[in-house]
């Protein structure tokens, strides 16, 4: 029997649902305690479990493009789920398709032309904030092909549609060591190479430690950006770093770059994505805060940076990454990996002088509360706060409910006295213990509880 295997996507930010109104109110800037449980909401949770003997395999059809396509390129392949391969079969190399489906001659390597790093990863993130639907035989607007080789060579801007065999024509092989966002970490499988052959973007650590990294991929059901495993979910040992032979460095005003890795220079390495947003009291937000009123944004604190998170942290985060011209979900307000080299670094554009400052309190703010135990539905399930209250660097009542569930559970094993609100690692191996022991593997069992494993733990 395959495991369960689900995933889940942010809503949109202007829904009116009782749930989301909620949660907006609680959480104002976290997209992660929104409600879904609606018709109009964008986030999905999938829950596929497929028995051989019940259900029999079956394929996934491909997603439709809304733009025009070129003909098909290799007949549909099965798909495969996150738990047993990349489940991202690919086309072959193909030239790049207009709206009118007039196909260009392919290019080669000599074509390919200079680009930066910064430029890579924000041709990356249009495609994320687009949803950019997975397809192996469709093309994008652009004249890529969306599937994962068409979505490298379209952050490349390369002359045509490479596919995992031939991407290393423009590339050079590197260390771990040496990745650096804009490379590109390949899995190519011979045994299998349109069904069983992977790509992902780097696009910077997610942790001190370099366990994991931020990814951009194109795969089922479109592009996402994601925190990644090293190398892969799965098939870990097969990925390679590659580095495009025509990247640049770029400018103070294109991108970042350092000469190795920022722990080496006595910079700060970027700690992770759940050092910041609501709930994140840590040393980290301090440091943010602190190099971001040094660029400009010292307008937005009514007092000096601290380690608690706070609205003015956020503001300033998007006045700064609004300076380097991105938009949408680029500029978001939580600092990812390339905010956060262009930040220590001193690279990029400071935030102009023109850009709103918040409005004065009109009394002090009292300190934050933790959020209630009850409200609307989160995500369809009753009592789910979010991910923003279950995640490294919260400290509520919620961390404290779900430690104590886990104990009742029989999973509390990790823990070496009652659990408390302060989100710990025993809190996260005995979340992972709970997800595997439903059959998840890989992403499904992260050790963070979404709406499934929370339904789960207290139905």
């Amino acid at each position: 029997m395959r495991s369960p295997v689900f995933e889940e996507f942010d809503p949109a930010d202007d829904c009116d649902c009782p749930g989301c109104v909620h949660w907006r109110r609680v959480l104002p800037h976290s997209p992660a305690g929104r409600s879904p449980g609606h018709p109009a909401a964008n986030r999905t949770l999938a829950v596929a479990a497929a028995a051989a003997t019940a259900i029999g395999a079956h394929a996934a059809p491909a997603l439709a493009a809304p733009h025009a396509s070129g003909p098909a390129a290799v007949p549909a392949l099965p798909y495969v789920s996150a738990g047993d391969g990349p489940g991202t079969p690919q086309g072959p190399r193909a030239p790049l398709y207009g709206p009118g489906g007039q196909a260009a001659l392919p290019g080669s390597p000599a074509q390919a032309p200079a680009i930066t790093r910064a430029a890579i990863v924000e041709r990356a993130r249009k495609w994320v904030a687009e949803k950019v639907p997975y397809s192996m035989t469709s093309y994008w607007s652009d004249g890529y092909r969306q599937d994962c080789s068409g979505y490298v060579s379209m952050a490349w801007n390369l002359p045509g549609n490479e596919w995992t065999g031939s991407l290393v024509k423009y590339a050079e092989k590197i260390t771990e060591d040496e990745l650096q966002p804009g490379d590109i970490l390949l899995f190519h499988n011979p045994a299998d190479p349109f069904g069983e052959s992977h790509v992902v973007l780097f696009g910077g650590w997610a942790d001190a430690g370099r366990t994991s990294y931020v990814a951009y991929e194109q795969t089922r059901p479109h592009t996402r950006r994601a925190t990644t495993p090293y190398a892969y979910w799965n098939n870990s040992a097969g990925y390679v770093p590659y580095r495009y032979k025509g990247v640049t460095e770029g400018t103070a005003d294109t991108g970042p770059q350092s000469a190795g890795p920022p722990a080496a220079q006595g910079r700060t390495p970027f700690p992770g994505a759940a050092y910041f947003g609501p709930g994140a009291h840590n040393r980290y937000v301090t440091e943010l805060g602190r190099m971001l009123a040094g660029r400009g944004g010292a307008r937005f604190y009514t007092v000096g940076p601290g380690p608690r998170w706070t609205d003015a942290d956020r503001r300033a985060t998007r006045a700064f990454q609004r300076a380097q011209g991105w938009r949408g979900a680029a500029a978001d307000g939580l600092p990812g990996p390339l905010t956060w080299d262009l930040l220590v670094t001193g690279r990029g554009r400071d935030i102009p002088a023109g850009a709103p400052a918040p409005p004065a309190p009109a009394s002090p703010v009292p300190p934050a509360s933790p959020a209630p135990l009850s409200g609307p539905p989160s995500h369809g399930v009753p009592g789910y706060p979010g991910r923003a209250l279950l995640r490294p660097g919260a400290d509520n009542a919620h961390v404290a409910r779900l430690g104590r569930r886990l104990v009742e559970k029989g999973f509390g094993r990790h823990f070496t006295g009652e659990p408390g609100p302060r989100w710990s690692e025993a809190h996260r191996r005995s979340v992972e213990a709970f997800q595997r022991a439903q059959g998840w593997r890989g992403g499904a069992a992260d050790g963070h509880p979404g709406p499934e494993t929370w339904r789960r733990l207290f139905s």
